[in-house]
Formats: C-alpha cells, sequence, structure tokens
C-alpha cells in the first residue's frame, strides 16, 4: 500500500460545503492561549491546525505513522523541558522535508542566525500578526513545492522514485499499485496495458526504484516515435561503417539500459522483423548490433507499455503470438481517469501546486465551481490533458482563486457534450454568475434575475462586450458594490474594473 504522502493538500473555496484536503499545521506552544490564538488565526486562512503543547508531544506526534501528514510546523523557540532548538535537533533528522517557522520574543541577531542554522524555515517575533504569519506559511509551502519537485526530478534521473511519487488514493489506483508492487519484488516481465496519457512511464519508474534495481539504468523508448529505418540501431545499436551514415559505433537501448531497467512504450508499433529480434534479445539475454560480429551480452529488466489490444493485434496477424506472451507475463492494467475519479482532485491540487511555485504563482486556491467542473469532467486524454489544463488555468488565472473562466477549453467541451446548453456544474453556485444560453432572450432588463445570456432573440451569439458588460452588472449588483469583492470574482485587477464601470455608467451603491 503507498504511503499517504499520496493525497496532497487541497483547499476548495465551496461556499458551505464542507472542506475535506487541506494543508495541516501543527502549533507547538507551551502557552494554551497563544496555541488557541494561533489556531483561529490559521483556521481563517483555511488550513487545518493541530496543537502540542510540548515538544515531546510534537515530536510523537509527527512520528505517528497513522495520523495525518504535517506540512508545517510552527514551534515556539522557548519552552519548559525541551525547547525549541532541541525540538528541531530531534525532528530534522527524521523530517527532514518539514518546513518549521520558528515564533518567540526572543527577536536578537545572535538568535535568529542560530535558529536558521538549525534548519528553520523562518522566524517570526511574538506576537506574530496574521499578514506575517500568512506571508511565512505560503512561502513554506511554497518552498516545500519547490524542494519536492527537485526531489521528484532528482529522484526520477537517479532511477528511484516509489509508488510514494504516485498521486491518488482511489480504490482503483490502490488496486493497480498493490499488483505493481508485488511484481516490482521480482525480475519477472512487466506488461503495462491502458490508455495513453494514464501515467504508463511513471508505474514502470515506481516499479525501477521500488525493486533490486533501484538507483540503476532507467531507459525509456517510444517504439511509436523511432523512424522505422533506425529501430535497429536504435535498440540494439550499430558498429562504425555498418549502413551509409555510421560514421561512428553507437551504443542501443539495450547496452544503456545494461544492470537496469528497458521500458518500450508503444510496443505494439513495432514491425514483425523487429519483433522476432527482439524476442531473441529477451530469450538470450544478447543483442546483435548492426555490423556486429560478436553478440554483446546485457542484463536488463524489461517492462514494456501499450495503449493498444495486443491480443486482438496477435488475432490479425500484426503482432507475433511468441513475442506477446514472452512480454505479457505479468499484465498490468493502468485504469484511465475516468474509471477513477476520486483521484482528480488530488490530482489537481499536485499540479497546481507545482505549477503555482513554478510560475511564481504562489499558493493557489481551487474554486469550489472549478472543482465540480474538473471533478465531472470525462478527461479523455487522462492524467497528460488534466495536467496541461491545469498549467493552463495557473498560467491563466489573476487572482489566487481558480475558477471556471480559468478552464475555458474544458468548459466549452462540457457544454459541447450537453448540446450546446451548459448544465448545472458549469455554473457558479452560491450566488455566482450563470451562464445561460438562450435563444429567447438578447438583453436583460435585470441582470441578476436569470444569468448572463449568451445568444440573441435570433440565436446568434452576442457580442462579446454585451456579454462582459452585462456579467459587470450582475456582479456589481450581486455582491451588493463591493468593489474588491467584484474584482476577485471576476478575476480582473481593481483599476481595469473601475475603467470599465466608468466605461458602461454603472452606478456603485455599495450594500449598508
Amino acid at each position: 500500500m503507498p504511503s499517504k504522502q499520496c493525497i496532497r493538500p487541497i483547499r476548495l473555496l465551496t461556499g458551505d460545503r464542507t472542506v475535506t484536503m487541506v494543508a495541516t499545521i501543527l502549533v507547538v506552544d507551551d502557552e494554551p492561549t497563544q496555541r488557541r490564538l494561533m489556531e483561529a488565526a490559521l483556521t481563517r486562512m483555511g488550513f487545518a491546525v493541530e496543537q502540542a503543547a510540548s515538544g515531546p508531544e510534537a515530536i510523537d506526534r509527527l512520528n505517528n505513522a497513522d495520523a495525518r501528514k504535517v506540512d508545517i510546523m510552527l514551534l515556539d523557540l522557548v519552552m519548559p523541558d525541551m525547547d525549541g532548538m532541541a525540538v528541531m535537533a530531534a525532528v530534522k533528522p527524521l523530517h527532514p522535508a518539514l518546513p518549521i517557522i520558528v515564533l518567540t520574543a526572543q527577536s536578537g541577531i545572535d538568535v535568529i542566525v542560530n535558529v536558521m542554522r538549525a534548519g528553520a524555515a523562518d522566524f517570526i517575533p511574538k506576537p506574530a500578526s496574521p499578514d506575517r504569519l500568512r506571508v511565512s506559511v505560503e512561502n513554506a509551502l511554497k518552498v516545500r513545492t519547490l524542494t519536492g519537485e527537485v526531489s521528484r526530478l532528482t529522484r526520477r534521473a537517479e532511477g528511484a522514485m516509489t509508488f510514494d511519487d504516485l498521486v491518488g488514493l482511489s480504490p482503483e489506483m490502490l488496486q493497480a499499485v498493490d499488483l505493481a508492487q508485488r511484481a516490482a519484488d521480482s525480475n519477472i516481465p512487466i506488461l503495462i496495458e491502458g490508455e495513453s496519457g494514464v501515467g504508463k512511464e511513471m508505474f514502470a519508474r515506481a516499479i525501477q526504484g521500488s525493486s533490486d534495481r533501484a538507483g540503476k539504468p532507467f531507459v525509456a523508448v517510444n517504439c511509436g516515435a523511432i523512424p522505422e529505418n533506425l529501430v535497429e540501431s536504435i535498440l540494439f545499436g550499430h558498429e562504425k561503417g555498418a549502413f551509409t551514415g555510421a560514421t561512428q559505433r553507437h551504443v542501443g537501448k539495450f547496452q544503456e539500459a545494461d544492470g537496469g531497467t528497458l521500458f518500450l512504450d508503444e510496443i505494439g508499433e513495432l514491425r514483425l522483423d523487429i519483433q522476432v529480434k527482439l524476442l531473441r534479445a529477451l530469450q538470450e539475454q544478447q543483442v546483435d548490433p548492426v555490423g556486429a560480429t560478436v553478440p554483446i551480452s546485457v542484463d536488463i529488466r524489461l517492462i514494456s507499455a501499450t495503449n493498444r489490444d495486443l491480443a486482438q493485434m496477435v488475432a490479425g496477424g500484426e503482432f507475433r503470438e511468441d513475442l506477446y506472451y514472452r512480454l505479457n507475463v505479468f499484465p498490468l492494467q493502468i485504469p484511465a481517469l475516468r474509471q477513477r475519479p476520486d483521484d482528480i482532485l488530488p490530482l489537481v491540487d499536485h499540479f497546481v501546486t507545482k505549477f503555482g511555485a513554478t510560475e511564481g504563482k504562489g499558493v493557489l486556491q481551487l474554486g469550489g465551481d472549478a472543482a465540480d467542473l474538473l471533478a465531472h469532467y470525462a478527461w479523455p486524454g487522462n492524467v497528460r490533458q488534466l495536467e496541461n489544463a491545469v498549467f493552463r488555468a495557473v498560467v491563466l488565472c489573476d487572482g489566487d482563486v481558480l475558477r471556471v473562466a480559468d478552464f475555458p477549453q474544458i468548459a466549452q467541451d462540457v457544454v459541447r457534450s450537453s448540446g450546446g446548453t451548459a448544465p448545472a456544474l458549469v455554473s457558479m453556485p452560491h450566488r455566482e454568475a450563470t451562464i445561460v444560453p438562450s435563444a429567447t432572450d438578447g438583453h436583460l432588463d435585470h441582470p441578476g434575475a436569470s444569468g448572463v445570456r449568451l445568444t440573441d432573440s435570433n440565436g446568434d451569439i452576442r457580442p462579446l462586450a454585451d456579454v462582459e458588460a452585462d456579467m459587470i452588472r450582475l456582479a456589481v449588483e450581486t455582491y451588493g458594490g463591493r468593489m474588491s469583492e467584484v474584482a476577485r470574482r471576476l478575476g480582473i485587477g481593481r483599476s481595469t474594473l473601475y475603467r470599465k464601470v466608468n466605461e458602461l455608467g454603472i452606478e456603485i451603491r455599495e450594500a449598508s
């Protein structure tokens, strides 16, 4: 079973709905009043908070494998029995990636230097203001994300990725991981089957990193992307002068993977003549480079993958039966993302956190309307499509909350699949503007009454400027003239909003 680190923290702005997954902060302070004040401030920011009244209690909480993972620790420096420095000394070796923010009334330069040298992520003098606390926590989360991403990329480059690097805890995902972990313990050939974009290579890398070949070469080859005249040379290598253009000796992918793992993706795209040579290489554990007179022994663990039905290809004469049985010793089916909907939001959060950090957007939140849209979308391109959609949304986002408007292509697909009428999940709940295509009403005398119309009385699309004007009028009315809230909901700057309001001649009457 994968560890609980497979689930990443996610904060949903969902009105009255329950927030299910949030970043967890452990507050460590011997003063009950200080703990309660910190908890109140952090809870208002949208974090889950746990308390510890002493250093030993905090250490026990962090070492509790059955409890929820702690994302940040806020640590008082001056405590009886075991002070903050002693706590950090005990925690850092076991939890090196855990950001620790130290709080204390002692703000001398020597104290700060000692605290930072001990590994603290930040130092906040008491009493900590909510704004200072928010900045420190968000920066710590950002740094942790970047550090985690660098560590993951390092593990990937070193062939040391594990199943803890996979995101998702749906029953379907757990079943696939359980089978993959069993296969990782042996040297058995594995055939990973699944649609394009489900993460077959990620599984292959996790198998490698969880096996006795961890840290050894992991060589991935996309068989469908190799020019036909170069397949044999790329896989098995060639000698200098073996053919026109062979000006030097080339080591093939089998030799590159010697001692490690060879991952052949889209193996169903190989020609029949190459399939024969591949079968011999697997049976003999030897390769014959083009132009060589002596075979070369190789020691590889083979993992192959396909998004095609190899059994059907065998029946149609497109794939060799003997090779199929050689590859299909341990079949592993990776479910499509639509078959494991419980994994969608954890994956979204993983990518939001990743791209928010790499794009300099800080800590972004996922609005409830966008969460509904993404959770109910079919994702024909699977995890790869989801990752690209989130990347685009993070780049488009002007505020700190991702909304439906930041996922225009997904929203358009949902509308098209529903026959041109936006279903409820594209609407913005909790008094947010509902976009409703209609062929019966071209304009709104009272925008807040039913929504913003996208088509006129003839069924033609209305000009974008008219739709935008109605959206602004509706937002101003809905939020009682509170322009900061209107700007945030519309995803534009306040100066831009005031300019558009003046151009449209909208009268602002702020609610009392």
